[in-house]
Formats: C-alpha cells, structure tokens, sequence
C-alpha cells in the first residue's frame, strides 16, 4: 500500500476524553507511535493542539460520534487537517477493542488513505445547516401539536376536520376560539355563520350540524389552550428561523434563484437545500455521488452474477424529506409539467413511491448542473418532452425522396452527382 501521510494522528473521541495517537513512518516503513490521552475541557484541547503541532503533525483523522468531535473539529480546523470519517468505516476486529487500539488503528488506516473522509461544509454553510435543521424540528413539533388538537376535537364530537379542508384555517381556528368560551346550550346559529369566511360559506349548514352537540370537559379545553397557544408559538419561531435563514444566504443569492426556477422548489426550498450542499460541487465526483449523498439511489447488492433488490440508502435525514415534498409539488405544476410527464411514464411501470423517488433524483441530478455552471433550469431534453409534434416518425430516405429531402432542408441539389456501384 502506498503511503499518503507519513505523520498523523488517530482521535478516538468520548464526551469527557480524547485518545490520541501520534504515527510517524519513515522511508524504510518503520512506524513510531505516541499515545497521549486528553480531557475535552477548553485549556486540555490547546495542550492537544500544541502537542500536534510540537510532533510536526498536521493531519488528524477522528470519528463522527455524536456531537463530540464538534468542538475538537472547531478548535484544529484552522492549521490542521481534519479527516472527520462515518465509524463503519474504521471499526475495529471484535474482541480487540480498546480506546487506545481504536486510536491507533484509525491512525493506521489513514496514513495509507484508507479511511472516506465526509463531507464538512465550510463555517458560513454549517451555521445556515444547523438553523434549516432547527427549522425542520420546529416544523415536526406543530405537526404534532396539531395532531393533539385535532385528538381533542374528535373526543369533544367537534367534526370541523371531516367538513373543512384546513381545520386550522381562519374559519376553524375563529369557530374552535368561540366553542372554547360557551358550551352546547349557549351557542348561536346567526353568531356561528358570522364566523364562517367566505371560501366555506357553502358548506355552513354542514358546518354547523357538525358542531352541534358537542361536549369539551374540562380537561380537554385545558389541552386545547395550551396546544393552541404553543402552536401559536412555534409558528413565530419558525417565522423568526426563516428570516434569519433569508438573511445569512444573501451572499449566495444568485444560486437561490437558479434552484428555485425548477418547477416545485420555492425560495425557501432553495436555501434549505443549499444549507446541506453548499455551492462547492467540486467536493462531489460527480452528478451520482450527489444523489449517492443525498439517500436518492439504491445500494448495490450483487453476489456470483445475481443482483439482489435494494432499497435507497438511508442517508440525507434532513435533505430527502425535502426533495421528496418538492418532487410532490413538481409534478403538480401545471405551468411546468416537464416533471409530471416524467412521472407519469416512470408510474405505469414503477408505482407511484418509486416514482417519486424517481424524480427527486432528477430534481437533484438538475440542481448539480445548475450549481456547477450557474445557469437555470434548462433541461436538453425540454423541447422534445413538451412539444408533441418533436417525435414524429422518422423519414425513411430512399432513391426516390433523398433528392425532395435535402431540399426541403434547403440544401442544393443540382450539385450532386450520383457515383456508380462499383
């Protein structure tokens, strides 16, 4: 094995210790190792980085266990090379493990190169990720303060969801606020069908009828203030990330605008998205290694010729989601139906799941090219997919219409003279 870095360090991490082991190998491939150990307080990762830099070393290797390498990754990116590696990647033999021997074998990995470094975006990126991932676990927390309201509501026999198609919207939410300060014997027709807004004015005798007889004990109208001032709360907090999230991608405003000019992805996806990628393609090999990264293509299993079915991997947590939701609105849009053409040839012989997935792909495959050479949403096969009259059948040239051809493409023909056979 060829060796790439003749001195380096192997971290093992832990919340409270660090592992650190020192390999220097010399041009006949003799390895001398210094093992030192670290607490994670402040002062310790100085001496550690001063260690590193006394022993002439500036690559380090270390895994993602948890958040621990964070605060390690923060304080040695600056002069130091930091290899940050997935932990199936460098685990160690079974019944050989130790702090100190998975140390030393990470260092032993990564001297030859063999450890897949992942992919750290830079500083500006990892403050926007975290705010869009905070965002993601706001959004995930009113999901499920809307499911205890909408609980609530079908235990106090208030059919408002089954009549209404948002039963959060301003008709719901006003007629919720009125049946929480009366009760079934107080309430009024007339002061009921004020409430209603006009875009469910027809559906107010229904409305109505499914109100009537309803009974919030106590209990149940405490859960629903609560719920309801919290959701109230965390729409503000939303609001507050994503103005903050608008704010910190105004240098790369000019990439929000190419992502968000394919059909489904709005301003908001755009940032979200770039919050996880970045605008450096060069760090992916290719278009693949993109969608590879993002958990939107299967994994390979393949045993003696036999290919085995495979789900798509389980990476992008926070990015699949995302490009799943925007493929859904993309093949709704009925001023770009690039991609529901798309999806409807692939949903006869796929389904609609795999579809989806499908075109999620394709969404990100365009996102690459759109990031790498900055321009906007302008597919190669645009013209042929949206125009019907583009595949018509394809001439037949023969002795007899070759001539009438080359001339309705306006070519001269007097010019030509025919060879013989021979």
């Amino acid at each position: 094995m060829r060796l790439i870095y003749p001195i380096c360090c192997g971290l093992d991490v832990h919340k409270n210790v660090i592992v650190a082991t020192i390999v220097s190998t010399d041009k006949n491939r003799i390895s001398e190792y210094k093992q030192k150990s670290f607490t994670t307080i402040n002062s310790d990762i100085q001496k550690f980085h001063n260690w590193l830099i006394q022993n002439n070393c500036k690559h380090v290797c270390m895994e993602s266990t948890g958040k621990y390498w964070i605060p390690i990754f923060n304080y040695l990116e600056a002069d130091i090379d930091v290899c940050l590696t997935h932990p199936k990647y460098v685990k160690a033999i079974k019944g050989k493990k130790t702090d100190k021997k998975d140390s030393k074998w990470i260092a032993d990995l990564y001297k030859f190169d063999l450890v897949r470094c992942s992919f750290i975006p830079p500083k500006d990126f990892r403050q926007l990720r975290e705010l869009a991932r905070y965002r993601f676990k706001l959004v995930c927390m009113k999901s499920s303060e809307k499911n205890r309201i909408q609980n609530c509501m079908t235990v106090s026999n208030i059919g408002i969801a089954s009549i209404l198609s948002d039963p959060f919207g301003r008709t719901a939410t006003e007629i919720m606020t009125y049946l929480l300060v009366n009760t079934s014997d107080t309430i009024e027709d007339k002061a009921i069908r004020k409430l209603i807004k006009k875009g469910a004015n027809a559906k107010s005798d229904e409305i109505i009828n499914a109100i009537k007889g309803y009974n919030i004990e106590t209990d149940q109208a405490k859960k629903l203030k609560l719920a309801r001032s919290h959701l109230e709360y965390l729409n503000n907090m939303i609001s507050q990330t994503e103005i903050e999230l608008y704010v910190r991608i105004k240098p790369y405003y000019e990439f929000v605008k190419f992502i968000s000019s394919l059909p489904g992805i709005t301003e908001l996806s755009a940032t979200i998205i770039l919050a996880e990628t970045g605008v450096n393609m060069a760090i992916f090999d290719d278009a693949k290694h993109l969608c590879s990264w993002c958990g939107l293509s299967p994994a390979n299993n393949e045993s003696a010729g036999k290919k085995k079915s495979v789900r798509i991997a389980k990476a992008g947590v926070y990015l699949k989601p995302m490009m799943v939701q925007c493929a859904l609105a993309a093949i709704k849009s009925k001023k770009q139906p690039y991609f529901a053409i798309k999806y409807g040839r692939i949903k006869k012989r796929r389904g609609h799941k795999k579809a989806i997935i499908a075109i999620a792909r394709m969404m990100m495959v365009c996102i690459y090219h759109m990031i790498s050479e900055k321009q906007s949403f302008t597919p190669t096969d645009y013209t042929e997919l949206m125009d019907p009259h583009f595949n018509q059948q394809k001439v037949t040239l023969n002795d007899t219409n070759v001539f009438a051809y080359l001339e309705s493409k306006g070519y001269d023909t007097s010019l030509l003279v025919k060879c013989n056979d021979n």
